[in-house]
C-alpha cells in the first residue's frame, strides 16, 4: 500500500511539470519575471538541505567519537 502511495506520489512529480510546460507555463514565468523568483527559492531550499546534513554529519560524529573515546 505504501509503496504504491510513493509510485503514484513520484509520477505526479514528475508528470505535473510536463503538463505546466505544455501550458505554456515557462513562457508565462518567463514574460513575468517570475522564473527568477522560482530559481531564488530553489537555491535557497538547496543551501538549507546541505547545511541540515552537514549539521548533522557534525553531530553522528561526535557521537561516533564520543562512542569510541568509552
Amino acid at each position: 500500500m505504501l509503496s504504491k502511495l510513493k509510485v503514484q506520489l513520484l509520477s505526479l512529480v514528475l508528470i505535473f511539470p510536463q503538463i505546466i510546460m505544455a501550458q505554456g507555463g515557462e513562457d508565462f514565468l518567463r514574460s513575468t519575471g517570475k522564473i527568477y523568483v522560482v530559481v531564488a527559492v530553489i537555491c535557497i531550499l538547496f543551501l538549507f538541505i546541505v547545511l541540515f546534513l552537514f549539521r548533522i554529519q557534525r553531530k553522528i560524529s561526535q557521537l561516533e567519537k564520543k562512542l569510541n573515546n568509552e
